[in-house]
């Protein structure tokens, strides 16, 4: 028997799955429950693509970049998987050949990562089997994960025993879920792409959280299940928006809530057709994430303002250094002291870097007093 660790709360046991319902897989949603939330997602979607049209070029990427980074580090936590930030940075930057300081080398599985990532969220071709092969690959790129050896670019076959999320200790566990048999997989996946590629009348955002929901509970991979339907809900999100600049990261919320992402997936899978309450839950995460990318946003339209205003002012290396600490959120008072200690510069060069900046009104002394006198962004 094969065990996926995941962390679950105790829910209802029925003695049927999802999937074996006579009707499978005619989801059902009351749209009377989810209309509103539906409504404020779609708009909140509308307001911050707007705000992404607003920004430079440089910008979008500088955005881009961080979202594209915590999406995939928080994809693989939600695993218990850890990525080393920089790694995954450098990566992506690489890859959209962002000209950026500080890249180092980046090991074969986030190259995987990233490689997936971008072509669910840059590429419009179909979504076929060959292409989730390429994903899964891509993920696994020495066929293991972890110390063991899986099956990579193919369907699974059981062939240790049939696909179950389980978690406890060996003799105390406790199974939440059991795919269908690997016989069935090959069929299930041509119904589920000839599905997802098909045009329909369904609101993009629910479409993408039923993708989520079907895929995970046909699990066709030996491992990687979760990140790919992950990277599938993005695919969709990022095509019915229209844009191909990553704003927002639906991974990064659901990792704030991972017990509560494992618990409604438990109940959904475990219980009728009718999936209202994880289509709800997909929506509330939306609308959290959504809700998060927009004070970042704001902070990166707030910098490029600062400097569209102040595009006339020369400054160097340090001063312009300097400026961008703060404007990124400087903790702690900016001194001549740390100045100096972070420019690596004498404490006289720091106090004549600084008296420029007041007099070309980009700095203004703190007027709160003190032992040491500090300086703010006017």
């Amino acid at each position: 028997m094969r065990r996926i660790s995941a962390i679950f709360t105790a829910y209802k046991a029925e003695n049927m799955y999802i999937y074996q319902y006579s009707k499978w897989p005619e989801f059902e949603v009351d749209y009377d429950q989810v209309g509103e939330l539906l409504e404020q997602v779609t708009r909140k979607q509308g307001i911050l693509a707007g705000k992404m049209h607003w920004l430079g070029f440089q910008q979008k990427e500088v955005s881009t970049l961080h979202n594209m980074t915590i999406d995939l580090i928080k994809s693989s936590e939600i695993e218990g998987e850890m990525l080393a930030n920089d790694q995954v940075r450098s990566s992506i930057a690489r890859r959209l050949g962002m000209d950026i300081a500080g890249l180092v080398p980046s090991d074969r599985n986030i190259d995987g990562l990233v490689e997936m990532l971008l072509d669910a969220t840059q590429g419009n071709a179909p979504v076929t089997q060959e292409r989730l092969f390429s994903w899964h690959s891509a993920l696994f790129p020495t066929g293991k994960s972890g110390r063991f050896s899986i099956q990579v670019g193919t369907w699974r076959d059981d062939r240790n025993g049939p696909m179950q999320v389980v978690s406890g200790p060996i003799g105390r566990d406790r199974v939440h879920f059991e795919a269908p048999p690997a016989v069935k997989v090959a069929g299930e996946m041509e119904r589920f792409l000839h599905w997802i590629n098909a045009s329909d009348r369904l609101a993009p955002v629910i479409k993408a959280a039923i993708a989520h929901l079907w895929f995970l509970t046909i699990h066709p991979f030996d491992d990687g299940n979760g990140r790919i339907a992950r990277a599938i809900s993005d695919l969709l999100l990022t095509k019915a928006e229209g844009v191909n600049q990553r704003y927002y990261s639906m991974s990064a919320q659901i990792r704030k809530d991972r017990e509560g992402y494992y618990k409604i997936l438990e109940f959904t899978q475990r219980d009728d057709l009718d999936i209202t309450d994880w289509v709800l839950w997909f929506l509330n995460c939306l609308s959290l994430a959504l809700d998060e990318s927009e004070s970042e946003l704001e902070a990166v339209i707030e910098k490029a303002r600062f400097w569209e205003h102040n595009k006339q002012v020369s400054m160097n290396e340090r001063q312009t250094a300097m400026v961008n600490r703060l404007l990124d959120g400087f903790v702690g008072k900016l001194t001549s002291t740390k100045w100096a200690t972070i420019c690596k510069c004498s404490p006289d060069t720091a106090l004549r870097d600084l008296q420029d900046l007041i007099t070309k009104e980009v700095l203004v002394k703190d007027q709160s007093g003190g032992r040491s006198t500090a300086y703010l962004l006017k």
